[in-house]
């Protein structure tokens, strides 16, 4: 740029440029930039700039007890009201915004941290997990109230209720009957719910601790932590017989009988090795197992070349069945050089 400089006024400014490859227009554009760093210009103030002492009390203001917990416009209308104008509502944000204070001026409400359930049943009668769906009755705006409970293990349905309402003396009495029925002893279950007022409501909490039962509940805002129950529910209403409407509180509950005497006898589950929940329940999976295995060596006996891999197998029922098993701890490997 400097030899360019140099060479202008005797060649010209474009045969310059062109002998030492630099563009014209880098070199005007240099040429109307003063030699060394820009010397720093003072902008000057508007007239209608607040001085430092009225920004200041205008800061007091805000940080009044009065108005501490106030909105700008809400300070600035109570203000006006009152016969006093200190600035505009726009100026009161630019102050509090030259100190880091623009956020939301009230107490805000802290949540608890809840903590992920992570329940674990090896076996029949261990984790039972229960809901409350809705039915549509017969007119527009009313309904009926199923209560479901399922053991997670076996994913047979230990006991149901449909009602008008939803009650936590009801559910109670549901809980309680299909405890009384399973034999259960205290401290072998453990219920988990979501957070409906039936859950967490006192008699059934009392009940679960006069038996000797740990009940659980789900995070709030997550249907991901009753995962057992939701999925009976969508299979309960994608059945391809399962009406728009109920006619009455009977037939809802005649529907259901049917329903349930299918899922628990009838419905090969596939989480559960593609067996009903009163095999798996009732302890006959071990029996069904070998029936089936028996069933396939004749198969492949019969034909193996049929089966290109390897011999045909059963699928195995789960040795565990967990609501959110806990995250694998990632192994990490330390190199040594």
């Amino acid at each position: 740029m400097q030899a360019a400089r140099q060479a202008a006024p005797d060649v010209g400014t474009k045969a310059a440029c062109e002998a030492m490859g630099l563009p014209r227009a880098t070199f005007y554009r240099h040429e109307n930039i003063p030699f060394g760093p820009p010397l720093p210009t003072c902008r000057p103030q508007p007239q209608r700039t607040l001085r430092p002492d009225e920004r200041q009390q205008i800061l007091d203001v805000l940080h009044a007890d009065r108005f501490m917990d106030q909105a700008p416009r809400q300070v600035w209308a109570t203000l006006l009201d009152q016969g006093t104008y200190l600035c505009s509502v726009r100026t009161m944000y630019r102050i509090l915004d030259s100190k880091n204070e623009i956020k939301e001026r009230r107490k805000q409400l802290q949540h608890p941290k809840y903590k992920k359930p992570e329940l674990l049943a090896e076996a029949p009668n261990q984790v039972w997990s229960w809901d409350i769906t809705k039915l549509k009755g017969p007119l527009k705006w009313t309904c009926y109230h199923l209560y479901v409970i399922m053991d997670i293990f076996s994913r047979c349905v230990v006991g149901w209720m449909i009602a008008h309402r939803e009650s936590a003396v009801l559910a109670r009495r549901l809980i309680e009957d299909s405890i009384l029925k399973q034999g259960i002893e205290p401290k072998q279950l453990t219920i988990h719910a979501d957070r409906g007022s039936s859950m967490k409501s006192k008699p059934v909490a009392l009940l679960m601790a006069d038996l000797g039962v740990t009940k659980t509940h789900s995070r709030p805002h997550v249907s991901d932590d009753n995962p057992y129950s939701e999925s009976q529910f969508k299979t309960l209403k994608y059945r391809p017989d399962f009406p728009e409407r109920f006619g009455s509180i009977e037939d809802a509950r005649a529907f259901c009988v049917g329903f349930f005497k299918w899922y628990n006898t009838e419905h090969r589950h596939s989480g559960i090795g593609l067996m009903t929940p009163e095999m798996v329940h009732c302890g006959l999976a071990e029996g069904v197992i070998d029936g089936r295995k028996k069933v396939l060596d004749l198969a492949y006996a019969a034909h193996p070349e049929r089966f290109v891999k390897k011999p045909p197998a059963p699928p195995d029922l789960p040795k565990a069945v967990w609501i959110n098993p806990p995250a694998k701890e990632e192994k990490t490997i330390n190199l040594l050089h």
